[in-house]
């Protein structure tokens, strides 16, 4: 199980780093996608960078587990974060395509939530 969650984690940073390369295509441009300040590249720009932060967390959950001498992460924390890394970059682009998509963020936010509130019951508090 933690070698899932590095794969998971090294191939969402080198997508996270794909996906910034191609938003640094027209990042000269005042206007592109209505100028810096506007919501579309805002949440483009949050898409990317949860990529790779999403892909920190699960590269650090399975050295953190290997560390702890664990076979796996706890169930719950596992599929949580998984959960989380899918569908925070996705949720972030669909909300940038059409606002009311944002309704859905509880989604990735809850998920990786439950997933450090596990990964802690399961061995870091006494």
């Amino acid at each position: 199980m933690p070698r899932l969650h590095l794969l998971i984690g090294w191939s969402a940073i080198l997508v996270g780093l794909l996906f910034g390369a191609v938003l640094g295509l027209a990042f000269h441009s005042d206007e592109w996608l209505g100028g810096y300040a506007s919501w579309r590249r805002r949440l483009l720009r949050l898409s990317h960078v949860s990529l790779v932060g999403t892909g920190l967390l699960n590269v650090a959950a399975s050295t953190s587990a290997a560390q702890m001498g664990w076979a796996g992460l706890p169930p719950l924390a596992s599929a949580s974060l998984i959960l989380g890394t899918l569908t925070m970059p996705v949720v972030c682009a669909l909300s940038a395509w059409r606002r009311p998509f944002r309704h859905a963020f509880f989604l990735p936010v809850l998920s990786l939530i439950a997933a450090v509130a596990d990964f802690l019951r399961a061995g870091l508090l006494p």
